[in-house]
């Protein structure tokens, strides 16, 4: 196993941490567990975390992975791209071009590059099959990426246990507090830590809930999150606007 005295990470609300929230308002998430981790058997770690929800990933090029490479840390993550895959008429072609460009670039920059397998949604979401062209071609990059740059791949995608609702936020788009943890221990055990926990393992089962409750919760979730959601494609705003880097440098994790 690696020892690594920094790290980096980059990308929209997946890396942000958004919907592991703590009691102080402020959003932890996989990264910071990872970093929390690490800093723990490494004297002098520092971390920093760029993303930002919302972000697309041409964003997340233009605005992070210059700043990131300047830092040349030993470690650096890099997710996105899901964000464009979600929206009608996105040209994946267009996003598997800046992926490969954000990877060049911090892959010459860091000892060390972690990707990701995007998680399945097609377990969970109705109506996301018509995704998969689009998330097979996201796969197919992350792996000939890998091969080039001999990074590490961390694959949500095989692991079933994310089609549990139990580990998804009310908005069911964004990972929960469980979740989190799950792919913070996902991403330790591909760095080479010793596993603390089975991260894919199966959700204890729950009574299913009536047809009722069902349709109140569409209906809730609808009213909460989708609309709001559809209001902001409509009107070209996004979730992180004027939000800015909660980790902008690298710094001691504490």
């Amino acid at each position: 196993m690696n020892a690594y005295t920094s790290f980096v990470a980059l990308g929209d609300s997946f890396t942000e941490g958004m919907s592991d929230d703590l009691p102080d308002g402020t959003c932890r998430g996989w990264a910071d567990l990872v970093a929390d981790r690490l800093a723990a058997s490494t004297p002098g770690f520092r971390y920093a975390n760029l993303a930002i929800r919302g972000k697309l990933v041409g964003q997340i090029v233009d605005e992070q992975v210059a700043p990131a490479a300047a830092m040349a840390p030993d470690l650096v993550s890099f997710a996105g791209g899901m964000n464009d895959v979600l929206r009608p008429g996105c040209d994946v072609g267009a996003v598997a071009a800046k992926i490969t460009h954000a990877a060049e670039e911090l892959a010459g920059a860091a000892r060390q590059l972690v990707l990701f397998r995007v998680v399945d949604p097609t377990g969970r979401m109705r109506g996301s099959a018509r995704l998969m062209p689009r998330i097979n071609r996201l796969l197919a990059v992350v792996d000939e990426l890998a091969d080039k740059h001999s990074a590490i791949v961390v694959d949500l995608f095989s692991a079933k246990v994310f089609d549990s609702p139990a580990l998804w936020a009310d908005d069911r788009i964004h990972l929960n507090t469980e979740g989190h943890r799950r792919v913070a221990e996902a991403t330790l055990q591909a760095l080479g830590h010793d596993p603390e926990f089975d991260w894919t393992a199966p959700v204890p089962a729950v009574a299913p809930a009536s047809v009722a409750s069902r349709v109140r919760s569409d209906l809730r979730w609808a009213r909460q999150h989708l609309g709001p959601w559809i209001g902001r494609r409509l009107t070209g705003r996004s979730s992180g606007d004027g939000r800015v880097p909660k980790r902008p440098e690298l710094s001691p994790f504490v």
